[in-house]
This record gives C-alpha cells, structure tokens and sequence, in this order.
C-alpha cells in the first residue's frame, strides 16, 4: 500500500463519520474504520477477496 494512500468513503456517508473508507494503491484495496482514521488498523485485500466481499455487501450477507 502507498505510503500515504488516497482514502475515500461512500458519498452516502454524507457528513458522517462513523463509516468505512477504501483506499486502492498498487498492493490492492484496503479498507480502515473512519472514525479511527490513521491510528487505526488496516484490512488490505487481494482483488478477489475484495470482489467477493462487496458481493456480499450488495446481497446484504452483512446487514445487522
């Protein structure tokens, strides 16, 4: 991952800050918490885990 990547959340996030940022350098994705921002840990993913995760996501796998 970049040294300092390029971290972004949804813009359905709105104002919030308790959400979950992407960032997608040369090492793939990655995903942090946002309201933990640079202190907190970081999820760093091949292609295709990231792919099957949003799969789940979209099928909503993840809902509470």
């Amino acid at each position: 991952m970049d040294q300092h990547p390029t971290w972004r959340k949804s813009t359905y996030s709105g104002n919030l800050t308790e959400c979950v940022e992407l960032a997608v350098g040369v090492d793939g994705p990655a995903v942090r918490d946002s309201k933990l921002g640079e202190s907190g840990p970081v999820l760093r993913l091949d292609a295709a885990a990231f792919a099957s995760f949003l799969d789940a996501v979209k099928a909503g796998r993840h809902d509470r």
